[in-house]
């Protein structure tokens, strides 16, 4: 039975990974940085899958926490088969507005802790043969909006980058870039969504299901709808001075509140 070690799992997109793997038959590592949220999850999808779900408790902005995902990733008697990096958050408030603590926060997360498990995952993947990792990124990385964007174009980059050089291995490495999903991310942040339109909104555990299709399908780069397709094929042919000031536009429009 293979392993799957989520990180960000208790909420949104990591819970739903983890419903999805667990349904699946996989053995899973969930890591957040609530005990309890994690305990009532893995004992949920024990009793309801009868798979076995391992409890880390980690805050990926430390360096202790990223070390201790990094541990159990190399842990050769126990390997993981799939690595996904979902955990992540976003600052309300612009350029400047935000503190610096926050921007250096949420650089930690989104791209050092990739960084570090992606490639603590991906050693042992490739002398095995196999393996796969699943980078949660968003749209936000291919439109000149914010430090957030800006963290999960690198994301993007990074993992294109990776896949590449990892081709041959039997190790896959995806970047996944959703847009809005129904999760405690806007909450957590402050942001207010009233003013988001019903069509943007997308469903966690079909997005997840996407995922999955496009990692088994080996691609490197998976937007998960047709809605978000067609507007990044938009973004592609836009200039980029006239893409700026239609972000700038929608963010003030959609962003946070």
């Amino acid at each position: 039975m293979t392993t799957a070690l989520i990180t960000g799992a208790t909420a949104g997109i990591g819970a739903a990974f983890a419903r999805r793997l667990a349904a699946d038959g996989h053995n899973l590592v969930l890591v957040a940085r609530d005990t309890e949220r994690l305990r009532e999850q893995a004992t949920e999808l024990h009793d309801r899958h009868g798979i076995e779900a391992e409890v880390l408790r980690a805050d990926l902005s430390e360096d202790e926490g990223i070390a201790s995902v990094e541990d159990r990733l190399t842990d050769r008697r126990h390997p993981v088969d799939l690595l996904v990096n979902n955990a992540g958050f976003g600052n309300k408030g612009h350029y400047l507005d935000v503190p610096m603590a926050d921007e250096l926060k949420m650089l930690k997360v989104h791209c050092e802790a990739v960084l570090r498990l992606t490639s603590a995952a991906a050693t042992g993947m490739r002398e095995r043969g196999r393996g796969g990792v699943v980078n949660v990124a968003s749209v936000a990385a291919f439109v000149p909006r914010g430090t957030y964007g800006a963290s999960k174009a690198w994301v993007v980059q990074f993992t294109q980058g990776a896949a590449k050089d990892m081709a041959g291995t039997g190790v896959r490495l995806m970047a996944l870039c959703p847009g809005f999903v129904r999760t405690e991310f806007h909450q957590r942040a402050g942001m207010g969504t009233g003013n988001i339109p019903g069509w943007m909104w997308l469903d966690a555990d079909k997005l997840v299901a996407t995922a999955l299709a496009d990692l088994a399908r080996g691609k490197s780069v998976s937007v998960p709808d047709p809605r978000y397709k067609a507007l990044m094929g938009v973004v592609k042919v836009t200039p980029r001075g006239l893409l700026g000031g239609m972000t700038s536009k929608t963010g003030r429009k959609y962003g946070p509140q």
